[in-house]
């Protein structure tokens, strides 16, 4: 199983109540339905261990793909992109990593 963590911070004048609660209702449910989707959450970066408030990525997503080849199908979809282009209204330069366990 891969996971795709995606790192990010709002553009400049989002307003973080309304990114979140788009988030939880169009991002966060269309993202679990897709195929080959094992899972998805998103993040809200608090603090640093340290007690620092100052955090370099306001957001954390991880998305648990079961299949990779399926999911990439899914996410090409119009129904997908659609969702996409809305999410990158909120997110400013969004890193997209693709994990895989070591153990």
């Amino acid at each position: 199983m891969s996971t795709i963590v995606v790192l990010f911070n709002l553009k400049s004048g989002v307003d973080r109540n309304e990114y979140e609660a788009w988030a939880r209702s169009v991002d966060i449910p269309s993202v679990r339905r897709l195929e080959g989707c094992g899972g998805f959450d998103v993040l809200r970066s608090e603090r640093l261990l340290n007690g620092s408030l100052e955090v370099p990525y306001a957001y954390v997503e991880l998305i648990h793909v079961d299949d990779m080849d399926a999911f990439m199908g899914a996410v090409g979809a119009p129904a997908a992109q659609a969702v996409a282009a809305q999410f990158r209204e909120f997110a400013e330069d969004a890193t997209f990593m693709v994990t895989e366990s070591i153990e």
